[in-house]
C-alpha cells in the first residue's frame, strides 16, 4: 500500500444518539463538517461539540483524522490498516466513511498516542 496521509482537524467533536424517528435540529445543516447516520434503531450526529443538541446520550471530546483522499472503491484495507494500528494500542475509534474518504474520531486524550501509532507504521500525519 502506498504512503497514506492522514489530516488531523483542529475542531473538537461530540457525537450524540436520537430515537430514530426524531427530528434534526436545523442547525445541524449550517456546520462546517457535520454526520449524520439513521438505522430503524438510531439516529446518530456528529458535529462541531460547541454546537449543543438535545440528545437522548452524547460523547464530548472526540477528534477527527481525515485519510486524505479521495479513495477509489478499488482501494482495500485503509480503514482496516488505521483502525487495527489503534486497536493494537487500545485506541477506541468512532469510524465514519463517505464516498471520497475515511474519517477517524479518537478521543482527545488519545490524539498523541494514536499518531504516534500510525506514525509508526508510516502513516503520514499532518495538520488540517
Amino acid at each position: 500500500m502506498a504512503r497514506m496521509t492522514l489530516a488531523v482537524h483542529p475542531d473538537l467533536y461530540s457525537i450524540h444518539s436520537f430515537a430514530p424517528d426524531s427530528a434534526i435540529d436545523p442547525a445541524v445543516f449550517s456546520q462546517s463538517m457535520f454526520f449524520i447516520g439513521k438505522t430503524h434503531d438510531e439516529l446518530s450526529v456528529v458535529v462541531p461539540a460547541d454546537l449543543t443538541l438535545n440528545s437522548l446520550e452524547h460523547e464530548e471530546g472526540w477528534r477527527c483524522l481525515e485519510v486524505l483522499g479521495p479513495l477509489g472503491f478499488s482501494m482495500t484495507g485503509i480503514l482496516s490498516s488505521v483502525s487495527g494500528t489503534l486497536a493494537d494500542e487500545k485506541i477506541s475509534i468512532f469510524a465514519i466513511s463517505t464516498f471520497d474518504t475515511d474519517y477517524i474520531l479518537v478521543k482527545k486524550d488519545t490524539l498523541v498516542a494514536a499518531t504516534k501509532a500510525l506514525k509508526k507504521k508510516n502513516y503520514q500525519i499532518i495538520d488540517y
